[in-house]
């Protein structure tokens, strides 16, 4: 009697021993708990007699959630999700589908592959890289990805690229960036671009939804990825402190509000993502049409309670930002609390940090990486030390663990493993986060390590083939490159920490809209800044100091003076 059902086994290397003694194929499919089109597979695929037959025969079935393993979704994160990649017994890639397969196309490459175990033209090898020798993006390299990125702009419904509209952050903070120079387009870009994300916003809930498909914003996908809530929240947050807008703040403080009422963990911590299905498989859209109470009675889609320190890490920096515009204590509160649970949980001795409970492969990069921004915006909010020593231990963490072979730039998403992980990932994101994170960590401490790892992360990405594989816009280099060139906004309020007319000025400096900023306090009672490359002089009264271009301001008293400069 055949099989009614496939045993699905999870990810370790000695699946790949077992298809070698038992003369078999490794079928993995990479799914994400969220996903609409993954429960399809699982509903109408993966359920057909045939499909089942062929995998149970000639194929070991392993299913990974591909939030759990950052390795392999950073590996794959091309094709999904779902991704279904076929792999012969000694690990070696034979086919990749993106996306829903239905039954019989499954079906005929199952059997296809079984009788010829050739690898197909949907695996490429991969090609040597030659990186350059420059930190910095070169001159022809920059102008075709501004180029790209001009290109690109959907004039008539807003966002970046067609099809799927969605909150692409990098895009919206380098046009902000352009729009505070003066640019007028960049500026209508930026604000077309966040008004039609306000329609992913869920009205009953509060929470952003992943995307919108049919190229433009009215017809959602309904899952929401703690990513989009943190970006989110950071991008609105932002908003409002440019254009001062109040449906910027409202929309912050909505996804916020999801957030606390979602995936915010008893103890403190953040979960990981809410389902787009109520019922897998079934396109919700009615049921999201419905307020609050008539969701209820029908129920709540599957919630996702994994805490991995990489989603924390997103979620602290996000209300960060909307801390430091609003000025919400319980925000700052949620933040400590999610950033103090993760230490306690899922600390690394050296300063890193795991991803989840028990973790299959790992340290991930981009776990230390995110808590390490979350570290640093948290002490540019508190003043409090302890947290940028957080950041430089996590720094130091990332170097040890996650540079790549000798010669060779950027950072890598996890050390060598057996099995599919086994090539080590450099992943675009991931590199431009840290090259990011490094060069502000460096203006903050004034470490030169810290400049030669954003260095390291810059002469990746400044490498034409890396860049131009960027997405077809590439706004996240832009803005690393533009960082590297630069200083960034520093403002520093100097003044005894019990001075209210200080505190006044601090406040007001965090909400500077600029976000390649330093924000510092200086009380003359204390130690020295972590880089006194400025020296203040001590007053008998709190004053503020900006500092650009090596250019310092004369001291400001006045909270109103200290506004009109920053908003200049």
């Amino acid at each position: 009697m055949q099989p009614t059902n496939i045993t699905w086994e999870s990810y370790s290397p000695g699946v790949f021993s077992r298809a070698q003694k038992e003369d078999k194929f490794v079928l993995l499919d990479l799914e994400a708990v969220w996903c609409h089109w993954c429960h399809v597979m699982d509903q109408i695929t993966y359920s057909d007699p045939q499909v089942i037959a062929l995998i149970n025969e000639k194929y070991i079935a392993v299913k990974v959630d591909q939030d759990s393993r950052p390795d392999i979704s950073n590996r794959y994160e091309d094709y999904g999700w779902p991704a279904t990649v076929i792999f012969n017994a000694d690990g070696g890639e034979i086919a990749i589908r993106q996306g829903y397969v239905p039954p019989m196309p499954m079906i005929r490459m199952l059997q296809a592959i079984i009788d010829d175990p050739t690898p197909g033209p949907s695996v490429r090898a991969q090609k040597p890289i030659q990186f350059g020798t420059e930190s910095a993006l070169p001159p022809k390299l920059l102008a075709e990805l501004k180029e790209r990125f001009d290109d690109n702009y959907d004039a008539k419904h807003a966002g970046w690229g067609n099809v799927h509209k969605y909150l692409d952050w990098d895009a919206i903070e380098y046009s902000m960036g352009l729009a505070r120079h003066g640019d007028k387009e960049a500026e209508q870009r930026a604000r077309q671009t966040i008004d039609g994300t306000l329609k992913l916003i869920d009205p009953a809930w509060g929470g952003i939804y992943q995307y919108s498909t049919d190229d433009d914003w009215d017809h959602p996908h309904f899952e929401k990825i703690m990513q989009f809530q943190a970006e989110g929240i950071r991008v609105y947050a932002m908003a409002y402190a440019q254009w001062k807008d109040p449906k910027y703040l409202r929309a912050a403080q909505e996804i916020r509000r999801y957030l606390a009422s979602f995936l915010a963990d008893p103890e403190g911590a953040f979960y990981t993502s809410q389902d787009a299905d109520l019922v897998d498989g079934e396109h919700s859209a009615s049921y999201f049409a419905l307020d609050d109470t008539g969701r209820r009675e029908l129920g709540i889609p599957r919630i996702d309670r994994h805490v991995y320190a990489r989603e924390n890490g997103w979620a602290i920096e996000g209300l960060v930002e909307l801390y430091d515009v609003d000025g919400d204590s319980s925000v700052l509160k949620d933040a400590i609390r999610a950033a103090e649970w993760n230490i306690s949980h899922r600390w690394i001795l050296g300063g890193g940090f795991h991803h989840g409970e028990k973790d299959a492969g790992g340290p991930y990069l981009g776990d230390t990486l995110t808590m390490a921004r979350a570290f640093l915006s948290l002490y540019s909010a508190t003043t409090d030390r302890v947290w940028l020593g957080h950041a430089e231990a996590a720094a130091d963490f990332i170097a040890t663990q996650f540079s790549p072979s000798e010669g060779i730039p950027g950072f890598i998403t996890t050390k060598p493993a057996a099995g599919l992980s086994s090539t080590p990932r450099q992943e675009l994101d991931e590199n431009i986060a840290a090259t990011r994170f490094f060069n502000l960590l460096f203006r903050y401490t004034g470490r030169p390590a810290f400049r030669t790892l954003a260095k390291s992360g810059m002469r990746f990405l400044a490498t034409p083939r890396i860049a131009e594989a960027h997405g077809p816009w590439g706004a996240g280099i832009l803005l690393a490159g533009a960082e590297m060139l630069t200083e960034p906004l520093h403002v520093t309020i100097v003044g005894p920490k019990h001075d209210s007319n200080a505190g006044a000025l601090f406040k007001e400096a965090l909400r500077c809209p600029d976000d390649y900023k330093r924000v510092e306090w200086w009380d003359p009672g204390e130690a020295p800044l972590p880089n006194p490359d400025v020296t203040y002089p001590k007053l008998k009264f709190a004053a503020a100091f900006v500092c650009t271009n090596n250019t310092c301001s004369s001291p400001m008293r006045d909270v109103s003076i200290l506004k009109k400069k920053l908003s200049s």
